[in-house]
């Protein structure tokens, strides 16, 4: 039977504005299952980029409810949504987000220094998914020594380290060319298939084209939620 990963019941999100109050997301509901690959995609001003934040639990919505993986994150102080980002999210940005004068290796091993994993398991398991995004041999290198699809492979790397229990790509090949981005969706098409519940922010067609479920937001609402139809599961 399927396992909501996800359970999301009407999140709004509202931004006070001088004497105005702009209503972003107007009422969300939502649920994504375990394993599930899905795309979230709508134009500028649509929500997507709010509700990629309150999904991966980087703000909290104005109204509504919101289980992750059995735990209701909605209700939660800064600091239990900087544990639970930790321990449950992924994160995979456009700008790949590394810091440049530390290793790939000590990249990959950052959320589990604020995990508070001793340096032999960190360095061990760091290693792993190096091998497992392709880069055992750029292990050393520090960003500016690696190409961006490189870099982007670090990225993935460093959010499949502590076991998330999803993944979030917020336009993950923004800012690669076109070989290079399909190299790195070859990479979340493999992660999926290894079992991992993959949420990827887009507004490109080609991109969303790799999900399973693609989820059309409009005016802070889901205007549409359908199946892949050229993808067979």
């Amino acid at each position: 039977m399927a396992q909501a990963i996800i359970n999301i019941k009407g999140i709004t999100r509202d931004f006070p504005l001088g004497e105005e109050t702009i209503k972003v997301l107007k009422g969300i509901d939502l649920i994504i299952n375990k394993g599930e690959y899905v795309a979230l995609m709508g134009p500028s001003g649509s929500g997507k980029s709010t509700l990629m934040n309150i999904l991966g639990c980087l703000d909290t919505p104005t109204s509504g409810s919101y289980i992750l993986n059995n735990k209701d994150v909605s209700q939660m102080t800064d600091d239990e949504l900087a544990e639970i980002r930790n321990r449950e999210i992924g994160f995979v940005f456009q700008t790949f987000n590394l810091l440049p004068r530390t290793t790939a290796l000590d990249n990959v091993a950052l959320p589990m220094v604020y995990a508070g994993y001793k340096k032999p398991e960190r360095e061990s398991r760091a290693t792993e998914v190096l091998n497992q995004v392709g880069l055992a041999d750029r292990m050393d290198h520090k960003p500016n020594q690696l190409s961006g699809g490189q870099r982007q492979r670090v990225a993935v790397a460093r959010a499949l380290v502590n076991h998330p229990s999803i993944i979030l790509a917020d336009e993950p090949t923004g800012n690669l060319d076109s070989k290079t981005s399909v190299e790195i969706m070859n990479l979340f098409n493999q992660i999926h298939a290894a079992g991992n519940t993959v949420i990827l922010v887009t507004h490109e067609e080609d991109i969303a084209a790799h999900a399973h479920r693609i989820i059309r937001l409009r005016d802070g609402i889901i205007e549409s939620d359908n199946s892949n139809r050229d993808i067979h599961n």
